[in-house]
């Protein structure tokens, strides 16, 4: 019953050496991964900071009784532009953020950025969540909630005038400013594609 237990568990020994080579293949992708979210960090996973959102507590009516377990939304950042967020749950608080920050590394995103601003006006969306983000002045600050001051802070947008005018939920609101930043567009690439200066593409 031994050897057949361990059979079914690591196969024939041939299949130990396919479960390995498997496994040493899945460390070789799991590499290869990591090599791009380096190449990625490489300016870089040292330098992306995360901020926790929210951290939701749900609870699960079993027969026992209730069952907790705990979601986070976490936004990491730069602050040069390169932001993400991501959502982690687990039972415990600290598994479900470093889940989060775990999610978020992989969702990274290149945000435009001019003099510390965002380059134009833009609406974002998402489920209930409809957020407006402007720019603003140099010395104007982050103008903006709880869960959308998260994301900018961690791009490195220091001047911008921004409004929720939907939903409150964190979820929603950190979504639909991704979808915001998502559509923004570079000004220089519009003004290299144009064939003009880049005072012209802001002043017409």
């Amino acid at each position: 019953m031994a050897e057949y237990t361990n059979n079914n568990r690591g196969g024939a020994p041939g299949g130990n050496d396919r479960g390995g080579n498997n496994r040493g293949g899945n460390d070789r992708r799991g590499n290869d991964r990591g090599g791009r979210g380096n190449d990625n960090s490489v300016q870089g996973e040292s330098d992306l900071k995360e901020k926790v959102v929210a951290i939701n507590r749900v609870a699960k009516v079993v027969k026992g009784g209730r069952r907790f377990s705990f979601s986070a939304i976490v936004v990491v950042g730069d602050g040069k532009g390169n932001v993400g967020y991501g959502l982690g749950k687990a039972n415990e608080v600290t598994d479900a953020i470093a889940k989060g920050i775990d999610d978020a590394k992989k969702n990274v995103v290149k945000v435009p950025l001019y003099k510390h601003t965002v380059p134009h006006i833009m609406e974002g969306r998402y489920g209930g969540g409809f957020v407006l983000v402007q720019p603003a002045a140099a010395g104007t600050g982050v103008i903006a909630g709880g869960a959308m001051r998260a994301v900018f802070e961690s791009a490195g947008i220091k001047d911008v005038l921004a409004k929720s005018k939907g939903s409150s939920n964190p979820h929603n609101v950190v979504k639909a400013t991704f979808a915001a930043l998502a559509k923004m567009r570079d000004p220089l690439q519009i003004a290299q594609a144009r064939g003009i200066s880049l005072a012209r593409v802001f002043n017409g």
